[in-house]
């Protein structure tokens, strides 16, 4: 008996001890970490705010979608691998690739198909559209695209918002970094959120 109620009494120490440690002192310190300067926007999610308003992730690319197709003023994403259709926007709570190898016949359909439909939108040649406009990213949410890309866009968006494609390329240039594997790429949302509010009537 008197063995059983050291047992006893060892056990429920470990689960208190245990329940300390993992359930009180550890989150605790993982969420001070969190705050650390540098680390909390990451923490948080990135979270992109405009006017007091969270407008989306800067880790997360949305392909924002055009009210009228043929006045579209904003910059695009990588296509999604998830999306209904070849150009049509993700949803952004869904993530994965086709899983489907270079030489498939419906990958290279699918990937003439975006050329054609990105060639016809920005008024160009299919062999100027750059690589990574056709393929998905693995995880098809890619918030970033190649300077070329962006590039691509400049003359439709300048004719879209009003602004010049000087001012238009200066902002592509501001939102040009080598964050991640040090690549220079173009982070969509924070682009257009710079080109909408400075074009003319912005609010």
């Amino acid at each position: 008996m008197n063995s059983l109620v050291k047992q006893t009494w060892a056990g429920l120490r470990v689960i208190i001890a245990m329940t300390v440690l993992l359930g009180l002192i550890y989150p605790l310190a993982v969420w001070a970490i969190g705050r650390i300067p540098g680390l909390q926007s990451n923490a948080e999610g990135s979270v992109v705010t405009q006017n007091g308003q969270a407008v989306g992730s800067s880790l997360i690319g949305i392909d924002p979608v055009a009210a009228d197709p043929a006045h579209d003023p904003w910059f695009h994403t990588r296509p999604s691998a998830l999306s209904k259709d070849d150009l049509g926007p993700a949803d952004p709570s869904t993530s994965g690739a086709s899983n489907k190898g270079p030489f498939n016949a419906d990958l290279v359909k699918t990937i003439t198909e975006r050329k054609d439909a990105i060639a016809k939108r920005e008024n160009v040649a299919p062999a100027q559209v750059p690589p990574d406009a056709v393929t998905a990213s693995g995880s098809g949410l890619d918030p970033s695209i190649s300077v070329a890309y962006a590039d691509l866009q400049i003359p439709r968006v300048a004719k879209n918002t009003g602004l010049s494609e000087d001012k238009v390329r200066e902002l592509v240039e501001a939102n040009t970094s080598g964050a991640g594997i040090g690549v220079p790429s173009v982070n969509v949302l924070l682009l257009n959120l710079a080109v909408h509010s400075t074009a003319p009537g912005a609010h």
